[in-house]
């Protein structure tokens, strides 16, 4: 699928929380079905973006500068081994593009950027939890099941 505008793909900084934020809130109501109303969150959001940036980076896609599309990566640092190099690997989450804009390449995009940073950062794997939707894409662009990982679920108390 080509991409029928430019889109530009780049990293977020503090400037971008509320387009971060919109997104977010666009991808709840998608989940939900319907429009969520939460006066407080554009400051709880602004309140999380501050807090994870220092170790999650955010990339943003945009078409025309409107924010259309992000996804992010947490990056774990490995407890250090005598012996063996520094070593860490990357949480891919958030990845969502508005629907409007979908199969037109923007995911990949988004994707793309995101392999190309963990990969200049020395990440041993890339990890998320997709969707049910969202297995398909990830599986066109080389992600497998993780059966080296194990899962606990937590339930609430």
């Amino acid at each position: 699928m080509t991409v029928t505008r430019a889109v530009s793909i780049r990293q977020t900084d503090d400037r971008d929380i509320p387009a971060l934020a919109r997104l977010r809130r666009q991808w709840s109501e998608e989940q939900a079905g319907r429009p969520l109303e939460d006066n407080g969150f554009d400051d709880q959001f602004a309140q999380w973006y501050t807090t994870e940036s220092s170790r999650r980076t955010t990339f943003l896609a945009e078409i025309d500068s409107i924010a259309v599309g992000m996804v992010n990566l947490a990056v774990f640092e490995r407890m250090p081994r005598p012996g063996h190099p520094a070593s860490r690997w990357g949480y891919l989450g958030n990845a969502f593009v508005l629907a409007e804009h979908r199969g037109q390449g923007i995911g990949t995009a988004l994707l793309n950027a995101l392999t190309a940073y963990a990969q200049d950062l020395g990440c041993a794997r890339i990890v998320l939890s997709p969707t049910d939707l969202s297995v398909p894409f990830y599986e066109r662009a080389d992600f497998g099941p993780a059966t080296m990982l194990l899962a606990r679920v937590l339930t609430s108390k």
